[in-house]
């Protein structure tokens, strides 16, 4: 698939199979959704379908070999390679005919090179026409073999005819046989340079688990785990099951699931979640889901839906080649009932040779190579653009749905916050006591690898404190730890931990309440039976994180968080940046969902997110934003990738996109103008094919100039100043 041209004619071909009640195509992963009557088709048919308009089909669910991809950029190449070569040689002919040593014999290999070309490496192309054809489907295979057949044409009729250019006409049946091929190079180099989104997903599932038979434990692989079968996890691996905690205790990190980046801690009747990271305990899980029922494998099934779901849009350009296309048929057509019927009417006699000439300088004019570079020009320049400013933009949709986007989707974590859990706070029962509340409760988690604690050490050793020595270190996983401390049992965790352990926390309740309240995570601190105060502990906001949703206002789009942590924090974060909806909470395939209803709606949305969690949604939207320093996963699904972590880039961005649809227009005018004139002209029987390419040179020159030109003017005069 090259363009959206491409979409629409798959669309075409499906909707007219008896049966199909819809269908949804995208051209950025070359996949198709379609709905239909299992009693009225079959798959197989529907492959057929495919076939016959001349493109293969894979499996969407299973990953090309890379060996595969490789082969089949080679031989597309070499196709490209061979049309190159036979275009050098037609241009040099042309040469020699223009400078007046064409010989008679010439006329042979001119006729070879525009037959091999036609009829070797672009004989793909001509099956993808006929299938067109076939079902009255007007597209630009079909427009590019109307020109290349038009120029093979008038070059036969020159070998019987005086006065047609026999080296023009069959150099420009070569000619935009090869640029055809080069644009569908381009496209296939750019897909196949690509990383695969979800294979890399379900790396994260481990390839084998532990499953305990009899008492004994068997490692066997992920395939092979039944429900029921019960697994071990290890401190610091990664969950391969979805489950129930039967023994054990842990704290885990399921950020893949909320997004949140704190630890969940997990006991024995909780469920966990495959992918996610067991941090601290040992567990026993019971397998409840496998196979396609997992956790892992639902989110891969959200990211294919939203694939196919996601809204098309028809640039620019593909909206003016829906007219133009069968507007040059018509052209042609004209020209020729002009020449001999018209010409009949008015002089009494056809001029049959005019009318051929007409329509073949009409079909070689109309073939628009400033037209299909409009975009892609536009488009490099606004990329080049963004990179300097570190934004990459990955598609075409980052450019021409951006313009037209007013809501803004945001996650909460990792995109309008930091991420990562710091020291907020930290209140003493006796007032001035602050210091040493916290280089008590940094000393006894000096030995805990508990994210919080971890918080607790970092924000102690940037104060300057010294950690005295801790004796006698333990855990209790889900509630709080404790260590001997210059001679006296010393305490941090939740206020039932310490009440457990007989501590009076009672002074500390309004303060922890009103930190939660907040949605910080509170650490009480104790001495012995005596309670030192607390430490609160949350994820902050980034630097830019206000001025950034200020800045989206102005430009008139409306912001809002979705994330899958709790509604009481979610809503202290829109509290902050100056955000009023909140949908909090949010389960992954979820989050699409809540994109679909708001594209439903009316409305063009943008995501911006970070997480494995984000990745259906940013896939789903219309312009789908990644934060640089997010995962993989949430990278490959997006359309810009912010790099860092500067969330001002999402309005740098929408500006770029603007500013690159406004150059799309001025290309697209411009190329049309060419094309626009010279069709009318070449319908006069006055046009000759060297000037028809000719007129090509000058409008591809003349958007060239206008995408490049004005920038490359800035650069010397910024340079001189």
């Amino acid at each position: 698939m090259q363009c959206s041209f491409c979409v629409s004619s798959l669309e075409k071909a499906f909707r007219r199979t008896k049966g199909v009640s819809d269908v949804s195509v995208s051209l950025a992963h070359e996949e198709a959704l379609v709905q239909y009557d299992p009693a009225r088709v079959t798959p197989q048919q529907l492959k057929e379908t495919l076939l016959a308009m001349g493109y293969s089909w894979r499996d969407p669910e299973k990953v090309r070999p890379f060996e595969e991809e490789e082969a089949e950029l080679v031989r597309e190449r070499n196709r490209l390679l061979m049309a190159a070569g036979a275009t050098g040689a037609a241009l040099a002919f042309m040469v020699a005919m223009w400078m007046g040593f064409m010989q008679p014999w010439s006329r042979w290999p001119m006729l070879a090179l525009a037959l091999v070309t036609l009829f070797g490496p672009a004989w793909p192309i001509k099956k993808m026409a006929w299938g067109s054809l076939r079902r009255r489907i007007l597209n630009q295979h079909v427009l590019l073999e109307l020109a290349a057949f038009a120029g093979l044409a008038g070059g036969l009729i020159g070998f019987f005819t005086a006065g047609f250019p026999i080296a023009d006409f069959f150099g420009v049946s070569v000619f935009v046989t090869t640029y055809h091929l080069l644009s569908g190079y381009t496209s296939l180099l750019v897909r196949t340079r690509s990383s695969q989104a979800i294979k890399k997903l379900m790396a994260l599932q481990p390839a084998t688990a532990r499953v305990i038979h009899e008492g004994r434990e068997e490692e066997v692989p992920i395939d092979h785990v039944q429900v029921g079968d019960r697994v071990r996890v290890r401190p610091g691996e990664a969950i391969p099951v979805d489950g129930v905690v039967e023994e054990g205790a842990s704290a885990v990190d399921q950020s893949l699931v909320t997004g949140e980046s704190l630890p969940v801690e997990k006991a024995e009747g909780a469920e966990v979640i495959g992918g996610s990271v067991n941090q601290a305990g040992t567990l026993v899980v019971r397998v409840t889901r496998v196979g396609a029922e997992s956790f892992l494998q639902r989110v891969a099934q959200h990211i294919q839906e939203a694939r196919a779901l996601k809204p098309g849009i028809l640039v620019l350009v593909d909206r003016v080649l829906q007219y133009f296309v069968p507007g040059v048929v018509l052209a042609a057509a004209l020209a020729f009932v002009v020449w001999t019927l018209g010409a009949w009417l008015v002089a009494g006699e056809p001029n049959v040779s005019r009318a051929v000439f007409a329509s073949l300088a009409v079909l070689v004019m109309g073939y628009p190579c400033a037209l299909g570079m409009a975009t892609p020009l536009a488009m490099i320049r606004g990329g080049g653009i963004a990179a300097r400013k570190g934004i990459l933009m990955r598609s075409g949709e980052a450019f021409q749905a951006f313009k037209d986007v007013r809501k803004v989707v945001l996650d909460k974590t990792g995109t309008l916050t930091v991420g990562k859990p710091v020291v907020t706070e930290v209140a003493a029962v006796t007032p001035g006591q602050e210091a040493e509340v916290l280089r008590l409760a940094a000393a006894v988690e000096a030995a805990s690898e508990h994210p919080l604690g971890r918080a607790v050490v970092e924000r102690a050793l940037a104060s300057g404190a010294g950690l005295p020595r801790a004796h006698g270190f333990r855990a209790h996983v889900g509630r709080g730890v404790e260590a001997f401390v210059e001679g006296r049992r010393a305490l941090a965790g939740t206020a039932r931990f310490l009440q457990e352990q007989g501590v009076d926390t009672s002074a500390l309740t309004w303060r922890a309440s009103g930190a939660e309240e907040r949605g910080q995570t509170v650490v009480l601190v104790a001495s012995g039976d005596a309670a030192l105060g607390l430490i609160a502990m949350g994820d902050t906001l980034k630097e830019d994180a206000r001025e950034a949703v200020g800045r989206l206002r102005q430009e008139g789009l409306e912001p809002m968080i979705i994330t899958g942590d709790n509604g009481r924090t979610a809503r202290a974060v829109a509290a902050q940046v100056g955000i009023e909806q909140v949908l909090a909470e949010v389960l992954p395939g979820d989050k699409a969902d809540e994109i679909r209803k708001l594209q439903r709606q009316g409305y063009r949305v943008a995501m911006v997110g970070d997480g494995i969690n984000d990745a259906p949604a940013l896939m789903q939207a219309d312009v789908g934003i990644a934060i640089g320093a997010g995962t993989d996963i949430a990278i490959e699904s997006a359309d810009i990738v912010l790099v860092g972590d500067r969330l001002s880039g999402v309005v740098e961005a929408y500006r770029i996109a603007r500013g690159s649809y406004t150059k799309t227009v001025q290309n697209v005018s411009l190329a049309f103008a060419f094309n626009g004139i010279g069709v009318p002209a070449a319908v006069t029987g006055l046009v000759p094919p060297v000037w028809a390419m000719a007129a090509m040179a000058a409008s591809v020159t003349v958007v060239l100039l206008n995408s490049f030109g004005g920038r490359v003017l800035s650069l010397r005069l910024a340079r001189a100043s």
